[in-house]
C-alpha cells in the first residue's frame, strides 16, 4: 500500500513538473508605423487589454516609426511625438528602419536618447562622436524564459539604407546575412531567439534559409500584410501593412528551453472599439497646429497614380524657380492616390515629408538623359517624374527588365537637343543618387521642395491632373 501511494505521488509530482516547464511568451509587434499618431489611442487600449491577460507582454517595432505625418515630423523636436507615444504605450525595443535616418545623425541620436526602449541594429557602426547609442541585440527575461532579439536594417544597392546619403555620413553598415549569422551563439544562452528586421518580406524569407537557430522573424520595410504569420524553413515570419492598420499578437510556447508551438494573429487597430484616454489626450496635444490644416487649393478630380502627383510636384518646382526642367524621384512621392477636394498643407507635407532641399544645376541634354537613367537605377522605385520635358523608356522585347534606350522630348513633342544646356531643378536626394557624369553637381537653393509645392498650390484656384502623363514604357 505504501509503495502504491509513493508511486502515485511521484506520478503527480512528475506531471506537475512537466506542466511547470511549459511556458508562454506573448509578443505584440508593429512595423512601418510611419508616425500614424492618430491610431495610438486604439493601440494603447489593445496593449492594456493584452497586458491584463499577459502581464509580461513584449512590444516590438520593426522600424520606420517616423516619416509620414507632419504633426510628428515637423514637431519642434522632429519625430518626438512618436517617441513620447511609444514610451507611454511601453514598447520594449525597436529596429532601426531606413526612415529613422530621416532625422539625420544628430536628430536620430537625440530621439534614441529620449526613448525609454532600446533601438536594436547589429549591422550599423556609427562613429562614436555621433552619439547614436543603439545596440545589436537585447536579452529579455520573461518569467524565467530568456528571449534574445537581434535587430538589422536593410541596405540598398549602394550599401546604405534607403535614405539621403548625407543622413548616414559617419556611419558604416555591414551585410545583413553575414552579420546575423554572428549571433548564432544566442541559441545557447536563450530559450527563444528573434530577429527584428527591417529588410522586407522577400529578404526575410531568403534569410530564413540561413538562420536555423532562429524561432521568429518580425519584419518590416515592404508593408507586406501577412495573415497572422507564415512558416518558412521552420521559422515563423510576421509583418503587417503600414501606418498601424494592424498589429500582430504572437504566442510562443516553450518546453524544456525550446519553442514547441508558434501562433500569430492579426489585430485590426483602426476598428478597435476603445481608446486609451491618456494617450488620446497626448495625441490631441500633439495635433494642435491649425497651420497644417490650412486649405491651399482644390483638386477638381482625384489623383489616381504616382505619375499625376509627381507631375504636379514637378510643375511646382518649375513654376517657383523658372527652370527649364524639373525632376522628382518616384520614391519621394509618398502616397499614390488622393481624393478630389481640398488640398491642405498637411497633404503636401505627407506627400513630400523628407525635408529635401531644392537643387539647381545646368546640364546638357545628354547629361540630363543620363541623370534620368541613373535615377531610375538608383531610386529603387522606377523612373522619375518630370516637368518641362517628357520621355520614353525602351525595354528589350525579350528581356523585359533590360533598358535599351531613353529618348527625351521637349514640350512641343520634338526630340530634345542633347547638346543644348538646360537649367534643371530637382531635390537634394535626386542630386545625390544620380551618379552619371556631369560637370555641374548642383547648387542648393536653400528652399525645401515641400515649401515650393505649398507656394505653388496656394496660387492655384484649383488643379486637375487627371490623365496627365509625361513618361512612357515601350519595347523595341
Amino acid at each position: 500500500m505504501k509503495r502504491r501511494t509513493c508511486i502515485v505521488m511521484l506520478t503527480v509530482l512528475w506531471s506537475v513538473t512537466l506542466f511547470a516547464e511549459r511556458k508562454e511568451v506573448h509578443i505584440l509587434s508593429a512595423n512601418d508605423m510611419h508616425a500614424a499618431i492618430e491610431a495610438f489611442p486604439q493601440l494603447a487600449d489593445i496593449v492594456d487589454s493584452l497586458r491584463t491577460i499577459y502581464p509580461s507582454l513584449l512590444i516590438f517595432s520593426a522600424g520606420d516609426n517616423r516619416t509620414g505625418e507632419p504633426l510628428n515630423d515637423r514637431y519642434e523636436i522632429p519625430a518626438y511625438p512618436m517617441v513620447a507615444l511609444m514610451n507611454q504605450v511601453g514598447f520594449n525595443a525597436s529596429a532601426l528602419g531606413n526612415h529613422e535616418f530621416d532625422s539625420r545623425q544628430k536628430g536620430m541620436a537625440q530621439l534614441i536618447s529620449l526613448s525609454n526602449f532600446r533601438h536594436l541594429c547589429a549591422n550599423i557602426q556609427p562613429d562614436p562622436s555621433l552619439g547614436i547609442h543603439c545596440i545589436p541585440y537585447q536579452i529579455f527575461d520573461v518569467e524565467g524564459v530568456k528571449v534574445g532579439v537581434v535587430g538589422v536594417v536593410q541596405l540598398g544597392a549602394r550599401g546604405i539604407p534607403d535614405s539621403h546619403p548625407d543622413n548616414v555620413k559617419g556611419i558604416s553598415f555591414l551585410p545583413v546575412k553575414e552579420t546575423v549569422q554572428q549571433y548564432a551563439w544566442l541559441r545557447d544562452q536563450c530559450d527563444v531567439t528573434i530577429l527584428l528586421t527591417h529588410i522586407g518580406y522577400e529578404d526575410d524569407v531568403e534569410l530564413s534559409k540561413d538562420v536555423p537557430w532562429v524561432d521568429l522573424i518580425i519584419g518590416g520595410h515592404t508593408h507586406t500584410q501577412l495573415d497572422g504569420g507564415e512558416i518558412h524553413n521552420g521559422i515563423l515570419i510576421t509583418q503587417n501593412e503600414n501606418r498601424l492598420k494592424r498589429v500582430t499578437h504572437t504566442t510562443l510556447v516553450i518546453e524544456d528551453g525550446k519553442v514547441v508551438e508558434k501562433k500569430a494573429e492579426n489585430i485590426n487597430v483602426r476598428t478597435w472599439p476603445k481608446k486609451n484616454k491618456v494617450v488620446a489626450d497626448m495625441v490631441r496635444f500633439f495635433s494642435e497646429n491649425p497651420e497644417f490644416f490650412r486649405k491651399l487649393t482644390v483638386a477638381e478630380a482625384p489623383f489616381s497614380n504616382y505619375e499625376e502627383l509627381g507631375c504636379m510636384m514637378c510643375d511646382a518646382f518649375l513654376t517657383e524657380t523658372g527652370a527649364d526642367v524639373a525632376i522628382q524621384n518616384t520614391g519621394g512621392i509618398r502616397y499614390e492616390t488622393k481624393d478630389a477636394g481640398p488640398f491642405t498643407v498637411s497633404d503636401v507635407l505627407q506627400l513630400d515629408p523628407f525635408g529635401n532641399d531644392a537643387v539647381e544645376m545646368t546640364v546638357t541634354g545628354e547629361e540630363l538623359r543620363q541623370m534620368i537613367l541613373s535615377c531610375g537605377r538608383n531610386d529603387g522605385y522606377g523612373f522619375p517624374r518630370v516637368a518641362g520635358i517628357c520621355y520614353d523608356v525602351y525595354y528589350d522585347k525579350i528581356d523585359s527588365v533590360r533598358i535599351k534606350d531613353v529618348k527625351l522630348y521637349g514640350p512641343d513633342g520634338k526630340k530634345l537637343n542633347l547638346k543644348k544646356s538646360y537649367r534643371v531643378v530637382t531635390n537634394s536626394y535626386v542630386a545625390s543618387i544620380c551618379d552619371a557624369p556631369r560637370k555641374d553637381q548642383g547648387k542648393n537653393m536653400n528652399r525645401q521642395t515641400a515649401d515650393m509645392i505649398i507656394e505653388y498650390l496656394s496660387k492655384q484656384p484649383s488643379i486637375n491632373y487627371q490623365g496627365v502623363r509625361r513618361t512612357r514604357r515601350l519595347s523595341k
